[in-house]
């Protein structure tokens, strides 16, 4: 048992462990498995969901000497052992490394450090509880483990989390992160515990956790952090046996179910925002599916199941909300918010390197759990889509992945031995207007982009995280391939990449600050035109951009089609004194990739510090990456170079140890101040060298129909596809808008046109569309869709709303 514990709190804590002294006893005489399996209780509801609790978070139906889960119980062993081994009571810390209180006045941001480091320690309290609960830790029912996992608890409640502890530093700690370590330990422990210092948890908890933080839908008790709320106070209940906790702790759910329209929560089109202007389904989604799915699976069949209708908007957002941003088992991190930036965390315990996979595992867990309270059909269609996940990951395995625990894979792996046939990736477009997001995937690779709008962030900083990840929202252009190229954000991307040269974005020179323009959100530029136009397959996308603290300006087109993305830049202007660049590419190698690049069939050079202006380049190729095409040629700049960073340059709760990556960048170079500007590319995932150079010959594949700040547009007959972004109303080859829009056409070749238009000011206001191509009927179109003529050419009047969707109307084109 650790030492030095202080004598200013043993005769308080006497009190609590007295009441533990016989089931103390009885864990040291009894067999290891009275440990890993609770003797029987009396048959009441709270016991009942206590015990469905326990099973939730340890697991069931799973051999702890087979794989994957023997390694992983080895591993919590050891971390056990470790923690164990230097946890040493004092006055203001439980481990001498995690100080919790600080003797002399502290700032803010010290604060947060203290009482963050009061949240670790109760979590590795529960570390500790868990190794002694789970068979095959070496720990298992260890009677020394108990008495040491009673002392710390009765340590942090005696000195910090109790009815009288005063609250300090991050608010998250005090009434989420702690209360729901500590009620786990209780549910773990709760026959070694005893009446008194259950109670004593149960009074810490309303301390910090009254009724009255779910009084209200707003501030801190929205989205993610309410679900994380109700978890709280519906296990305060089970532990104390009370059932207005756990009626409170279902009905307070009811606020997150419904769509919302602006800020907090999910939105009719498949966005989840949370901190009111981040696209958050990656990080703080996930939370909140993760802490839905726990707490119907906890109440199903009870006295307190939830039964609002409104539980089914939470089953849709499976497919609308989430499977969308989940792609080989990675979750994209355009929609992950600072966790991008959290890689090794000092306080992690486990040491696990978070990424875009891991964080994509946890989703798919979360969804093979909300399974068990979906209907038939919507279950034996995700057990198909995590089974497909699954499958595909090749690139961290999800079966072994560290993100999980025990519990988490013996839901999956039951999955995978299921007779269910995996699901392969969908092809489609989707676009999430509400967050400013689009996604379009074709057989072989996926792409994602993010931009902003004073609705939508550039970026999220806050609690010293993601500090550089100023241009993220600038046109960010992700993209992945189905076998290849799913590592290039996972492998230490952020901490090593140019943070002024992110891919597909436009953005001046000038040097920021880290966490430049404010926390939370904060940083959102003045402008309104930010959407497109989609008929599921093929888009039109557009964003008007002003640069994060700059002067810079520019308008930036993207046409989604079969293999390509074509990508358009024009009105690019700054008067900071700076260059100003709109980026290719900048791929990540690895830390020792040579992959070959060539430039209209010549190779170019493979080590690090090579560069080169490439004038008059029609087509580049990377090796085993991407084609790019330059119509009409194009004077370009590519870079290879190996770059150093840490973890700890972007997130200062991260490790310190320097990563190197190599990365081959290719942009435009638009120079100091540039003046109206413009760029044209077209990005080929996948392509060989033999067809990126078919399609750079091919002069009559594309068609630029306008590219200028008033107008962008462009014409692929080979698929029927006309694109126009009209940032103010005009006339564009056969198109004529009254008011600033997106246009999509598909035209089939079965005599029918798809038209698909949005307005992306979504202010309201009615606007026409004129098609100057013959047009004999109309087949069909929405409500917000009025027919003005056909015959010679389509006139639409569209009345747009105001949340930049796609109104669509289906026309016979003679």
């Amino acid at each position: 048992m650790p030492s030095h514990v202080p004598a200013a709190f043993l005769s308080r804590r006497a009190v609590l462990r007295a009441a533990s002294v016989a089931a103390l006893a009885a864990a040291t005489a009894g067999p290891l498995a009275t440990a890993a399996a609770p003797a029987a209780h009396a048959a009441d509801a709270y016991d009942a969901l206590r015990l469905t609790w326990r099973d939730l978070v340890l697991g069931t139906g799973f051999s702890p000497t087979a794989e994957p889960y023997a390694s992983k119980l080895t591993a919590l062993g050891r971390t056990a052992a470790a923690l164990r081994s230097t946890m040493a009571p004092a006055n203001g810390s439980l481990w001498p490394e995690l100080p919790y209180a600080d003797p002399e006045p502290d700032t803010d941001a010290e604060s947060y450090t203290y009482s963050g480091n009061l949240g670790i320690s109760f979590n590795r309290l529960r570390t500790l509880a868990e190794a002694h609960s789970r068979p095959g830790t070496g720990l298992t029912g260890d009677a020394g483990l108990l008495a040491d996992i009673l002392t710390g608890l009765d340590h942090l409640h005696d000195e910090a989390y109790h009815a009288g502890g005063v609250r300090y530093g991050n608010w998250y700690n005090w009434q989420i992160g702690i209360p729901q370590a500590l009620l786990d330990v209780d549910v773990l422990l709760h026959d070694h515990l005893g009446a008194a210092r259950l109670a004593a948890h149960c009074a810490a908890v309303d301390r910090f956790v009254p009724d009255s933080v779910v009084a209200q839908y707003t501030g801190t008790s929205t989205g993610a952090n309410r679900v994380d709320l109700c978890r709280v106070l519906a296990l305060r209940g089970v532990i104390g046996k009370n059932s207005a906790k756990l009626a409170l702790a279902r009905d307070a759910l009811s606020p997150v179910f419904p769509y919302v329209t602006s800020g907090d929560g999910l939105h009719a089109d498949g966005s989840f925002i949370q901190h009111t202007y981040v696209p958050y389904a990656g990080s703080y989604g996930a939370v909140m599916l993760g802490g839905l799915s726990l707490m119907f699976a906890l109440l199903q069949g009870s006295a307190w199941e939830v039964t609002d209708a409104g539980r089914q908007i939470v089953l849709d957002s499976v497919e609308k909300a989430y499977a969308p941003f989940l792609f080989n088992g990675l979750a994209m991190d355009g929609v992950s918010g600072r966790a991008v930036s959290r890689g090794v965390q000092k306080a992690d315990t486990t040491g696990l390197h978070q990424d875009d996979h891991q964080r994509g595992h946890s989703i798919i867990a979360c969804i093979a759990l909300l399974a068990r309270s979906a209907s038939a059909a919507e279950k034996a269609r995700w057990d198909s889509m995590v089974k497909g996940w699954i499958d595909r990951d090749y690139y961290r395995p999800v079966l072994t992945s560290p993100a999980l625990g025990v519990a988490q894979l013996s839901r999956l792996k039951a999955v995978a031995d299921s007779p269910a046939v995996p699901a392969p990736e969908p092809v489609g477009h989707r676009l999430f207007p509400g967050m400013d997001r689009a996604v379009h995937r074709r057989p072989g690779w996926a792409a994602a982009l993010s931009m902003a709008s004073d609705r939508i962030t550039y970026y999220e900083n806050g609690n010293g995280e993601n500090l550089r990840a100023w241009h993220s929202g600038s046109g960010m252009l992700y993209w992945w391939g189905d076998s290849f190229a799913n590592g290039q954000y996972s492998d230490d991307f952020w901490p090593t990449v140019d943070p002024y040269r992110l891919p597909g974005t436009t953005a001046s020179r000038k040097p920021l600050t880290d966490g430049e323009g404010g926390t939370w959100g904060a940083a959102r530029p003045d402008v309104r035109w930010v959407g497109g136009a989609s008929d599921g397959t093929y888009a039109a996308v557009g964003q008007y951009l002003k640069g994060l603290s700059s002067t810079l300006l520019a308008k930036k087109s993207w046409f989604f089609l079969d293999d390509a993305v074509v990508c358009l830049g024009a009105g690019i202007h700054g008067r900071d004194g700076t260059g100003v660049e709109s980026v290719v590419e900048n791929r990540n190698l690895g830390a020792d990739g040579v992959h070959g690049f060539t430039v209209d069939g010549t190779p170019r050079p493979t080590s690090p510090g090579w560069s080169a202006t490439l004038t008059g380049a029609r087509w580049a190729h990377l090796a085993g990456h991407a084609g790019y095409v330059f119509p009409g040629g194009a004077t370009v700049k590519a870079l290879r170079q190996a770059r150093t960073g840490a973890w700890s340059d972007i997130n200062k709760g991260a490790v310190t140890d320097p990563v190197t990556r190599r990365y081959l960048t290719l942009w435009f170079d638009h120079g100091t101040d540039p003046t109206w500007a413009t760029y044209a590319y077209v990005l080929m995932p996948g392509a060989s060298e033999a067809r990126t150079a078919a399609r750079a010959a091919d002069t009559d594949w594309l068609t630029v129909l306008a590219n200028t700040a008033d107008h962008q547009g462009v014409h692929v007959p080979s698929v029927g596809f006309t694109g126009v972004n009209f940032w103010f109303g005009g006339t564009v080859g056969a198109l004529t808008a009254s008011a600033p829009a997106s246009v999509m056409i598909r035209e089939s070749g079965a005599g029918t046109a798809t038209v698909c238009v949005s307005g992306p000011l979504r202010d309201g206001a009615t606007m026409d569309l004129t098609w100057d191509r013959r047009v004999s009927s109309v087949i069909s179109q929405d409500s917000s869709v009025r027919v003005l003529a056909t015959g010679p050419s389509l006139k639409l009047r569209i009345t747009p709303g105001t949340l930049g969707s796609v109104h669509r109307a289906v026309v016979r084109t003679a």
